[in-house]
């Protein structure tokens, strides 16, 4: 899987990070990962013809003193269509920036 690693993350800091995504994502049924729901202006041509499997998500994942985030889009609505996929370079860079984004607002270092 491809996938952006923050490390070094202090267990306080780990907290905001999940209030934080309590407030703006999906919880999952896994303990500790989040959805994010990407934009519909970033969507691939096959996300956009695939309205039925929406939300297509990114996902977030906390560690004991991790944040990772993948660079996988997925749908919430079916385990296995052909519109989920490695994100384009341009779901990348929002996804980048949604981490950093986070990361500066809670004034995470690291």
């Amino acid at each position: 899987m491809r996938s952006y690693l923050v490390d070094e993350v202090s267990g306080s800091d780990i907290r905001k990070a999940c209030e934080f995504l309590n407030r703006n994502a999906i919880r999952s049924d896994i303990e500790d990962v989040f959805w994010v729901p990407l934009p519909e202006s970033l969507l691939s041509i096959a996300q956009v013809q695939h309205p039925h499997c929406a939300p297509h998500v990114f996902a977030i994942e906390l560690g004991d003193t991790w944040i990772k985030v993948e660079f996988f889009v997925r749908s919430l609505a079916s385990l296995r269509c052909e519109c989920q996929s490695y994100t384009t370079p341009e779901q990348m860079q929002f996804i980048i920036e949604f981490l950093h984004h986070m990361l500066s607002e809670l004034d995470i270092e690291t």
